[in-house]
């Protein structure tokens, strides 16, 4: 019995039916190779991905472990400083006490010289010593006096404890009297002067 490929064949040369069967062969060996190409690029890119995906877990645990070290370290900083600043605080004010100590003792010395003495002038002028000596100690650690001759009354340094007319509209918001003087430490207000304004 006659097959259509027979009758594909017939009226063809023997030559030609080879070459045809060949190419079929040829055909059917590329596609074959084809498809063992690509399941070996798939089982590559699969390994590939694999390798991907561990590699970012390792990257994610390093990474963890980083932040919790950062953490761990920032917290023992943040108690560090503040058992520090604690500490400074603490001997800064020690060091303000210190200082005065010698002050105290010239005091003392003033008051038993009194207690033998009825010579008033040397008595003032001991006293003068005295607070001259604080006066230097308190500028030496920043602490000065707020300028006497600034006569015009500023809420950010005077506290204004008596206010009283004028008759003359220029002595209007201006110091009229110094009843404590106010102190400035660094260029900050320590302690504002007490004035009385008028008004």
């Amino acid at each position: 019995m006659e097959t259509n490929k027979d009758k594909e064949y017939e009226g063809r040369p023997e030559d030609e039916r080879v070459d045809s069967n060949e190419s079929v062969a040829d055909a059917v060996n590329t596609e074959d190779e084809n498809l063992e190409s690509e399941a070996i690029a798939e089982a590559s890119d699969e390994a590939t991905v694999e390798k991907k995906i561990s590699d970012l877990e390792a990257q994610v645990q390093h990474e963890k472990k980083e932040y919790l070290f950062l953490m761990a370290e920032f917290d023992n900083f943040r108690k560090r400083t503040l058992r520090e600043k604690s500490e400074i605080m603490k001997n800064a004010g020690e060091n303000v006490l210190k200082g005065l100590l010698p002050i105290m003792d010239d005091f003392e010395r003033a008051i038993k010289a009194s207690e033998n003495s009825n010579d008033a002038s040397a008595l003032k002028e001991g006293t003068l010593l005295i607070y001259n000596k604080l006066k230097k100690y308190l500028a030496q650690n920043g602490v000065k006096e707020m300028d006497p001759a600034d006569d015009n009354f500023d809420t950010e340094k005077h506290e204004a404890i008596s206010v009283v007319p004028v008759p003359d509209e220029s002595m209007k918001g201006k110091i009229l009297d110094t009843v404590e003087k106010g102190y400035t430490i660094n260029d900050k207000v320590l302690r504002h002067a007490k004035v009385v304004v008028g008004q």
